[in-house]
């Protein structure tokens, strides 16, 4: 009996780390030239996206964009959508000054009780915009984020994306980070341990990583937070990522 009980929870454990959670913030482009059109279509969702599995999000507790220093808020502007019964918010955004556009999403805290924790994954993606490629790596002031120091799109398949993890705004030495790749192509993985792949930074926070497949990719920096949140009337911890999605294009 105690055999099959540390079976099962190896079998539990090894389940986590094969589905791992990410959030998500997918622009229709990352990049917004002159005389595109300048309305973009920006996805928010909570998924597994290599297994394309989806997950409850409920309405997020803030949606910002950061250009050139400015910050506008958008949390009113999102719009609530359905896949297999599970929510995700949509929003509409015109890029209406030159510069980066940093998108950051803050999600309402969500409950996972197969590690008995709550998930709270601050993600952001770049848009560049109208030529001006500036500020793409100025950070957007999450306690958890990831600092790109490559510069986050116009990346071809097989560029290596290179970023710092920063918690309260100091890199975090030795920080772990995950990598999946948000998979629309029907891929199949040949075993688990190719769907999250797994990178360690350096004692100064740095990693890097050689995305080999064109397509979004997801970078997550996952710590426990300072602070604790109550459900039924216990005391859990907070697990604080700090996601960014990058794309790469095939060179043809």
């Amino acid at each position: 009996m105690k055999t099959r009980i540390i079976l099962s929870v190896a079998a539990l454990f090894f389940a986590t780390i094969a589905n791992a959670h990410f959030g998500t913030i997918i622009p229709s482009d990352d990049i917004v030239d002159q005389g595109d059109d300048r309305n973009i279509t920006l996805d928010i969702k909570f998924i597994h996206p290599m297994e394309g599995h989806y997950m409850q999000m409920e309405r997020p507790a803030k949606v910002e964009v950061t250009t050139r220093g400015k910050k506008v808020e958008l949390t009113d502007g999102v719009v609530e959508q359905k896949k297999d019964g599970f929510s995700w918010w949509k929003l509409q955004y015109e890029v209406k000054r030159p510069g980066d556009q940093i998108f950051i999403v803050e999600p309402a805290p969500y409950w996972e009780p197969a590690e008995e924790a709550f998930i709270i994954h601050l993600t952001k993606v770049v848009v560049g915009a109208l030529g001006l490629e500036v500020g793409w790596d100025e950070p957007a002031g999450a306690k958890v984020e990831i600092l790109p120091l490559t510069r986050p799109y116009g990346l071809w398949t097989g560029n290596i994306f290179t970023g710092v993890v920063m918690k309260d705004g100091k890199p975090l030495p030795s920080a772990e980070v995950e990598v999946e790749y948000l998979n629309e192509d029907g891929i199949t993985p040949p075993s688990d341990s190719y769907i999250t792949q797994v990178v360690k930074a350096d004692e100064g926070g740095v990693f890097s990583y050689a995305m080999p497949r064109e397509g979004w990719w997801g970078f997550a920096a996952l710590v426990e937070g300072d602070k604790k949140l109550e459900h039924e009337g216990k005391m859990y911890p907070v697990e604080i990522g700090g996601v960014i999605w990058v794309r790469t294009r095939d060179m043809k």
